[in-house]
C-alpha cells in the first residue's frame, strides 16, 4: 500500500511505504511508472538482443570451420580491445559535441545494420567472400597447431560480427543504458530501481533464450545460415523497438528532472577534453578500484569460460545443436537471474549494505570456479570415459558443472555486481559518470576479457598444446589470485563510496 504525504524531499518514496511482500518485488509507487517503465522496457530490449547475439557468436566461432574455442582468446585478447579503445574514443568524442540523443541514435544504427547485412549476406556467402588462397598461405608459414590465429583472417565477417557482438553488451548496456539511467536517479532511488532494471534484462535473456532453443530446434534439418538470419531480423526489429523507447524516456524523463535539459534550450555538454578526461580518470582512485573489479570480473570468468566451451563443443559438435543448448542455457540464466533479482538482490542491498553486496559475486565464483577445476582433474580423460555417474558421461558432467559455473557467475553479475558498481558511480560528478564510465566499462572490461585471453594463448604456445585443454593446471592458481585481488578492490572502494556519496 502507497502513503499518500510521505515522501522525501526530493519527491521520491522511502521503500518504508510499501507493504512487506512489495517492498520486496515491486517498490515503486504508480506516479513513478512514468518514470521506471521505459528504462525497464529498453533494459529488456538490450538484454533480449545481448542474449540472442552472445549465443550466436560462440556458436559461430565455435563451431566454424578450422575454429575452435581456442579462437576466442584470439579474438578477445586482440580485435576486440583494440576496437573497443576506438568505441571509447568515439563515444567521448560524440559526447563532448553532441546532445545525448543524437550520440545514443549515432551509436546504436550502425549495429543493427551490420547485423542485417550479416544475416542476408556476409554470413551465408562467407566461403565466397574470405581469402582462402592467401590464409592458406599463412597457415603454411605458421604451422596447424596455430589455425585458430589464421582463422580470425580467413572469416573476417565472423570476426566483425563477434566483435560488436561482444561491443553491444559494453558499449550499449554498460555505457548507453546505464549512463543514462544514472544521470536520471538518486542513490536513494537506485536501490529500488537498478534491482528491476536487472529484473527486466532478466525477463529479456529467458526469452531470447526460449526463441534461441525453439529456433534451433525447428531449424535443425536446415543450414545454420537460415537460423541466423532468422536471429538477426529479431535483433534488428527489438533494436529498433529499444530507439523508440529511448526517443520517449529522452523527452519525458529527462525534461521532467531537470537534470540537464530545460525545454527550448540544449544539453550541458562535458567542458574536458578527451585527453583532460583520460588524464582525470588516470589519476582518480576511486574509478580505478572500479576498474579494478570490472577487470577480475572479467579475468575470472573468460579464464574458465573458454575452457568449458571447447568442452561443450565436444559434446555438440553440430551448430544447430550447440545454438540449441545455448538457448536453453540463457533462458535458465534468466529464470535463475529474475529470482535473485526479485527476491535477492534489491533487498541484500538494502539491508546489507554496498560492500556485502559487491562482495558476494567473487566469493560465488571463487566457489564454483573450484567446483568445476575438481570435476575436471576428477575425469582426465572425459572424453573417451563412457563410464556414467548419476545417469551422465564424465563429458556431460563436465558441461553440467561448466553450466553451473556460468549461470551462476552472470546471475550473480547481472543481479549485484552491476547494480553495485553502477550504484559507485552515481555520487561522481558529470565528467566522470560519462567518460570515467565510458572508460571503465569500455576498456576496463574489455582489458580483463582481452588479459584472460592473452595469458590463455600464452600459455597455450609456453606448453605447445594447441589447446586450452592442455594447460588448464596452469589456469587454477591465476583465477584464485585475481579472485583474491577483486575482493581487495571492493573493500577499499566501499571505504571511499560512504566517504562521498
Amino acid at each position: 500500500m502507497e502513503a499518500a504525504g510521505n515522501q522525501n524531499k526530493d519527491g521520491t518514496a522511502p521503500v518504508s511505504i510499501f507493504s512487506k511482500w512489495r517492498s520486496w518485488c515491486w517498490p515503486i509507487q504508480n506516479s513513478e511508472l512514468g518514470k521506471f517503465l521505459p528504462l525497464f522496457f529498453m533494459k529488456f530490449g538490450m538484454s533480449f538482443n545481448y542474449t540472442i547475439l552472445n549465443a550466436t557468436k560462440d556458436t559461430i566461432v565455435v563451431t566454424s570451420t578450422g575454429g575452435g574455442a581456442e579462437v576466442i582468446p584470439v579474438l578477445k585478447g586482440g580485435v576486440v580491445i583494440v576496437i573497443a579503445f576506438l568505441a571509447m574514443l568515439f563515444y567521448s568524442k560524440l559526447s563532448n559535441s553532441y546532445s545525448r540523443s543524437t550520440v545514443f541514435y549515432t551509436i546504436t544504427a550502425p549495429f543493427l545494420v551490420f547485423f542485417l547485412l550479416f544475416g542476408l549476406f556476409l554470413f551465408p556467402y562467407r566461403d565466397l567472400i574470405s581469402p582462402h588462397a592467401s590464409a592458406d598461405w599463412l597457415l603454411s608459414l605458421i604451422g596447424e597447431q596455430h589455425q585458430h590465429w589464421i582463422t580470425v583472417y580467413r572469416y573476417w565477417m565472423n570476426t566483425m560480427f563477434f566483435v560488436l557482438a561482444e561491443l553491444w553488451g559494453g558499449l550499449m548496456i554498460g555505457v548507453l543504458f546505464w549512463g543514462f539511467a544514472n544521470q536520471i536517479t538518486s542513490i536513494k532511488d537506485a536501490a529500488r530501481f537498478y534491482a528491476l532494471y536487472t529484473a527486466g534484462g532478466h525477463i529479456g535473456t529467458m526469452a531470447a533464450g526460449s526463441v534461441i532453443y525453439s529456433a534451433a530446434h525447428f531449424m535443425q534439418q536446415q543450414q545454420f545460415e537460415k537460423t541466423v538470419l532468422c536471429m538477426m531480423l529479431l535483433v534488428v526489429f527489438c533494436g529498433a523497438g529499444v530507439m523508440f523507447l529511448f526517443r520517449h524516456a529522452n523527452r519525458m524523463l529527462v525534461a521532467h528532472e531537470n537534470l540537464q535539459t530545460a525545454v527550448g534550450k540544449t544539453e550541458t555538454k562535458t567542458k574536458l577534453s578527451l585527453k583532460d578526461s583520460i588524464v582525470y580518470i588516470m589519476s582518480s582512485r576511486y574509478l580505478w578500484l572500479i576498474a579494478l573489479m570490472v577487470i577480475g570480473y572479467g579475468l575470472s570468468v573468460n579464464l574458465i569460460e573458454v575452457t568449458w566451451k571447447a568442452i561443450l563443443k565436444i559434446q555438440y559438435p553440430n551448430a544447430n545443436d550447440y545454438q540449441a543448448y545455448m538457448g536453453m542455457l540463457q533462458f535458465i540464466l534468466g529464470v535463475v537471474s529474475l529470482c535473485l533479482a526479485v527476491f535477492l538482490g534489491g533487498n541484500v542491498m538494502r539491508k546489507y549494505g554496498w560492500r556485502v553486496s559487491a562482495q558476494l559475486t567473487p566469493i560465488v565464483l571463487g566457489i564454483t570456479s573450484a567446483a568445476f577445476f575438481s570435476a575436471y582433474f576428477m575425469f582426465p580423460d572425459f572424453a573417451q570415459d563412457h563410464r556414467l555417474f548419476f545417469g551422465l558421461t564424465p563429458l556431460m558432467l563436465l558441461v553440467v558443472f561448466g553450466t553451473v559455473h556460468n549461470i551462476a557467475c552472470k546471475a550473480m553479475k547481472y543481479v549485484l555486481f552491476d547494480p553495485t558498481k553502477e550504484m559507485a558511480y552515481i555520487p561522481l560528478d558529470q565528467e566522470a559518470k560519462i567518460k570515467g564510465k565510458a572508460a571503465v566499462d569500455l576498456v576496463g572490461a574489455r582489458f580483463g576479457k582481452s588479459g584472460a585471453s592473452w595469458l590463455q594463448l600464452f600459455l597455450i604456445d609456453l606448453v605447445g598444446a594447441g589447446s586450452i585443454l592442455g594447460v588448464v593446471p596452469l589456469l587454477v592458481p591465476c583465477v584464485f589470485a585475481v579472485v583474491t585481488a577483486w575482493l581487495f578492490a571492493v573493500h577499499n572502494l566501499n571505504k571511499r563510496f560512504l566517504r562521498i556519496q
